[in-house]
């Protein structure tokens, strides 16, 4: 079990009051996103592939996982809210180039099944990474009530496709879905951001403002709670609209990709390893999916 595995249901449903009370001091304040424009993906070069499809990070196996210890559906202010995290990439992907290099539907285009993520320099791994903080976000909305549903089970298994991950939002009328990543940037840039979908003709149009709004929340407490600045050498703000992503151009519902800090800046990584920060982290993302709920 990783070290920061969730701890239990009495202390991730005190938590959860806490973040709920701040969440709901943001419901009314809907603000509108300060768009950025689409940037370019500075980890396209292999062995450093990005979000989902090939940039700067992907995603993992596709199944249903919902914390047994967690507070039950509907028994909390997120009860009949409905959320998919995918941890981006997979522990087993590296092991099995043909199964994540075939390709498949992107929404405009063809693109690999998936990609194998990037690492820090002392080997600490997105994937791993990835895997650990969706477990600690889930948690916290579990506590809130909310029906939190993983795009994989577990760290060791290849893929899902990135088709197959937005399809789980998809097909369970998700309220909400985040993919959360680390990226792979150049070593002297720092900084996270957050990816949104940007408009494609008979594809998008529908998530583009909603997934917009989600970002909006997600960027502002994470900005706040994680002691990580907005990426210095790409996006704008911490806000990048992208239209190249099949996990963004597939959704039907509102999704964003988090790209919690560059795994290759030695402050960014010192942070993405201590599993304390990612405690502190995970409140600050929970808060943001929540301040997003708690809208309508």
């Amino acid at each position: 079990m990783p070290d920061s595995a969730p701890t239990g249901l009495r202390s991730s449903t005190t938590r959860a009051l806490a973040l709920l009370s701040l969440a709901v001091l943001w419901t009314a304040a809907c603000t509108s996103p300060a768009g950025g424009a689409p940037g370019t993906d500075p980890t396209a070069a292999p062995p450093l592939p990005g979000p989902e499809d090939g940039s700067a990070t992907s995603e993992e196996d596709g199944e249903t996982s919902i914390d047994d210890e967690a507070a039950p559906p509907g028994d909390g202010p997120l009860g009949d809210r409905v959320v998919v995290i995918d941890p981006g990439h997979n522990g087993g992907n590296a092991a099995a180039p043909s199964e994540i290099n075939a390709l498949v539907p992107a929404g405009n285009g063809e693109k690999a099944c998936d990609t194998v993520g990037t690492e820090s320099a002392n080997g600490y791994a997105e994937h791993e990474f990835n895997w650990e903080m969706s477990l600690l976000v889930q948690e916290r909305l579990e506590a809130d009530g909310a029906t939190v549903i993983l795009t994989r089970e577990d760290n060791e298994g290849v893929g899902p496709c990135i088709n197959e991950r937005a399809e789980i939002g998809n097909e369970n009328e998700a309220d909400a879905a985040l993919s959360i990543h680390a990226d792979g940037g150049p070593e002297p840039g720092r900084g996270f951001h957050v990816i949104t979908p940007g408009e494609i003709p008979d594809l998008t149009e529908e998530i583009v403002e909603p997934s917009a709004l989600l970002a909006e929340d997600i960027r502002r407490e994470y900005l706040e709670g994680s002691d990580v600045p907005y990426a210095d050498y790409l996006a704008e703000d911490g806000l990048d609209e992208r239209t190249d992503l099949g996990g963004l151009n597939l959704s039907t519902v509102p999704k964003v990709f988090l790209e919690a800090g560059n795994m290759r800046n030695p402050e960014d990584a010192e942070l993405l390893e201590d599993p304390e920060w990612r405690e502190r982290a995970a409140d600050s993302i929970a808060r943001g999916v929540a301040t997003y709920l708690l809208r309508s």
